[in-house]
């Protein structure tokens, strides 16, 4: 290992070196005494772009291209600038502010709208689609639809192999008028698949290739080696749902695609008339495109309707991890994901260097909001707003662990943007990536109500093509990251920060983190989680409540050289694994959060605004515990331990019980349970009683197993809480907290 980080440390002296060469300032033009101001409008025409003849964004980029200077300001006018192709900027056009004119909200759309709806008898409405256009999503007064789906799907039924399914006849598939236009939305852990029903043969179906290959196990290509949550694991457990057949339409806000017909059939909802309503579907890709550009300042315009066409092509959606999909029939072997494809995005910068965008909105995409790729330095993403997406907010980098120079993403800023409800259609999307980066801020960004992770930075597992690489000095300070990895999205196994790869001097600090994975049914969902080969990084003076598990995860042995340092949370301390990690000065098993947590709290996000949910005193941490029986493992204690990580038992045996005596009678306003590791309690009564013999006891049912945790309004008096089986089986706790 030591030999193996020298090595790593030569060939990062290597890559800054050469970087510092590539990262020089570019050579500009002689700027012109003043700016020249060329005007753009949503139906704009010619070429002289004044403010009374304004041009065409595409007349304006080639206006600019003719002034002497390069000290251009290209002005938009408010509006929607319907875009049936990207507006590309190259070399060329480098030097030049895109901004709204003042006052205006400019908007780049590659959205169609569909017109001319008829009734149909059964309430639904039908609408044809123009030629060129595959709807995968419909926005109706701005406001998202649902592509019509069912229920689940257990594997017991929907049984997936490697080249297939079973479950046609059960699931009425087989009796669809039209099977091949519906997909399987399968999560298995961090991964999110949607493949298009191919044929359907008896009780079988077959899906498009290469989408279920790509799914599957045994191409080789799915890394890393040992991962074991393709379509045809051990880990599937079913089908989420099954989406876009005309038997499945049966909700208010859900809508069809028949592609035979080329028709949009769409259930309205309450107070909706079609033949009044705006619907909009996404067309095009990649609404702006740079390339190769230098010293743009785009600042105060809107990116809305942008499409994402792969998902519905054969290719489909083979979901990898943080939006990354597995694309073509063959290709190299590589566990650790270098020819993984990510998501088409509204905005794309491709080697840009000194690229500004500022204030931009982006909203109701069909995929990603904004990548920022092959070689991107010194480039800022800022002040902008993220929301409604399908896919993930942000892609900063790449997946090459050692790419040339100018190829490498180094010193890119992303900070003061608010990211909420994304990666809404493609769950396993993360809020902000970054791959194989050096020097790269995210700061002071508040992300939002997301499926799986808000942060990830890093790649390639922990696969020999990964272990050399250029990732070091990143910063990830001062976020506000709340209700992350929702429970309701099955998508498991990361964190609200996560991180992979070593990467020497990057920091961890400031942050503030709320209910991430609360409410799971597995202990998986962590704070910070440095997962596979994260190394030399540090963890310090964050704010970290009410996780589904871990608030710092460092698990394996070959992550090596993490500190954790000052940091604030309400549970336990974890173990730390890996050579010379070290946990030190940290505020742990809190109940409130004192004032200097409150104020680095109130200071993380984009917003500037002090909402910090503070802590409920746990009455019992003060209590004593005790239980039916115990199977060893641990003794009742342990409940009420502030330690999420570890577990109480009790045999398995008829009406077993855990419960706490707070001591005197208190009043208690909520009870939290928090399940164990192997989720062993379940069909369970929370008493409350004042008398030691629960002849007195005010009862709450759960019916299930417990969450992490499980949260009951409760508003009584009492001295006893008991956690009782109404069954057969164990009593299995990691927590159990009682609130006043």
């Amino acid at each position: 290992m030591r030999s193996g980080t020298r090595t790593a440390r030569a060939t990062a002296a290597a890559f800054l070196a050469a970087a510092a060469v590539a990262l020089a300032p570019l050579p500009t033009a002689q700027a012109a005494p003043a700016t020249k101001v060329l005007h753009a409008a949503p139906h704009g025409t010619g070429t002289s772009c004044t403010s009374g003849h304004p041009c065409s964004v595409e007349g304006a980029r080639d206006a600019a291209r003719n002034v002497t200077g390069r000290d251009v300001r290209v002005e938009l006018a408010d509006g929607t600038y319907e875009l049936r192709t990207p507006l590309k900027l190259g070399a060329d056009d480098s030097g030049v502010t895109w901004a709204a004119a003042r006052g205006a909200r400019p908007v780049l759309s590659g959205g169609r709208a569909l017109t001319g709806w008829s009734a149909n008898a059964d309430g639904t409405w039908t609408t044809k689609v123009p030629n060129g256009v595959v709807p995968r999503q419909l926005f109706v007064d701005g406001e998202r639809a649902v592509r019509a789906r069912g229920e689940s799907c257990a594997a017991s039924v929907c049984d997936a192999t490697r080249t297939g399914m079973t479950g046609a006849q059960a699931t009425g598939i087989s009796r669809w008028a039209r099977p091949t236009d519906a997909e399987a939305v399968i999560r298995v852990r961090w991964r999110n698949y949607h493949c298009r029903i191919a044929s359907v043969t008896g009780d079988t179906l077959a899906f498009a290739q290469p989408c279920w290959t790509n799914s599957a196990s045994g191409t080789d290509r799915t890394g890393p080696a040992w991962d074991s949550t393709a379509v045809d694991s051990a880990r599937y457990s079913k089908v989420a749902f099954f989406e876009n057949a005309r038997e499945l339409l049966d909700q208010p806000g859900e809508f069809v695609y028949d592609s035979a017909a080329r028709t949009v059939t769409y259930l309205p909802r309450k107070g909706e008339n079609p033949r009044r309503f705006h619907a909009v579907t996404p067309a095009t890709e990649n609404l702006l495109v740079l390339d190769g550009a230098h010293d743009v300042h785009i600042t105060g315009i809107g990116f809305a309707y942008a499409a994402y066409s792969q998902p519905s092509t054969d290719e489909g959606y083979a979901g990898m991890q943080a939006g990354l999909t597995l694309t073509g029939a063959t290709g190299p072997v590589d566990h650790a994901g270098r020819f993984y494809t990510k998501p088409a995005a509204a905005l794309t910068v491709r080697g840009g260097r000194h690229v500004v965008v500022d204030h931009a909105s982006f909203t109701r995409l069909g995929g990603a909001g904004a990548v920022f790729e092959h070689g991107t330095q010194d480039s800022t993403l800022t002040r902008s707003r993220f929301s409604d997406l399908s896919s993930g907010a942000a892609y900063f980098g790449d997946t090459d662990p050692m790419p040339a120079p100018e190829l490498a993403g180094a010193h890119n800023t992303v900070s003061y943007n608010t990211i909420r409800r994304t990666g809404v259609e493609y769950t396993d999307a993360v809020g902000i990536w970054a791959g194989y980066e050096a020097g790269t801020v995210i700061d002071h960004n508040t992300l939002e109500d997301l499926p799986y992770s808000a942060v990830s930075v890093g790649w390639g597992w922990n696969q020999p093509e990964a272990q050399q690489s250029v990732l070091r000095a990143n910063r990830v300070t001062n976020n506000r990251i709340t209700d992350v990895m929702r429970v309701a999205y099955e998508q498991h196994d990361g964190g609200a920060i996560y991180t992979q790869g070593a990467q020497p001097g990057t920091v961890v600090s400031g942050n503030y983190i709320n209910r991430s994975a609360y409410g799971n049914t597995e202990r998986d969902g962590n704070g910070i989680y440095l997962d596979e080969q994260s190394s030399h990084i540090t963890v310090s003076g964050n704010v970290l409540t009410r996780l589904g598990y871990k608030w710092v995860s460092n698990w394996a042995d070959y992550g090596i050289d993490n500190h954790a340092t000052g940091n604030w949370t309400d549970t336990d301390t974890p173990a730390l694994a890996g050579t010379g990690s070290t946990l030190t000065d940290n505020h742990t098993k809190l109940d409130r959060l004192p004032a200097e947590a409150l104020k680095v709290a109130a200071a993380a996000g984009a917003e500037g605004h002090d909402r910090v949910e503070q802590l409920r005193p746990d009455l019992a941490r003060t209590g004593t515990a005790t239980q039916s029986s115990t199977d060893g493992t641990a003794g009742a204690a342990r409940a009420v331990d502030g330690d999420t990580s570890t577990d109480t038992r009790t045999l398995a045996e008829p009406g077993a019980w855990w419960q706490v005596d707070l001591g005197a009678g208190r009043h208690i306003g909520q009870v939290e349970i928090w399940n164990d590791a192997s989720m062993t309690t379940a069909g369970f009564d929370v008493r409350l009683a004042s008398s030691a013999d629960f002849s007195d006891a005010t009862t709450v049912h759960v019916t299930g197993k417990a969450l992490r945790p499980t949260v009951l309004a409760t508003d009584t008096r009492a001295r006893y809480v008991r956690v009782e089986l109404t069954g057969t089986g164990r009593v299995g706790l990691a927590q159990v907290q009682v609130h006043p």
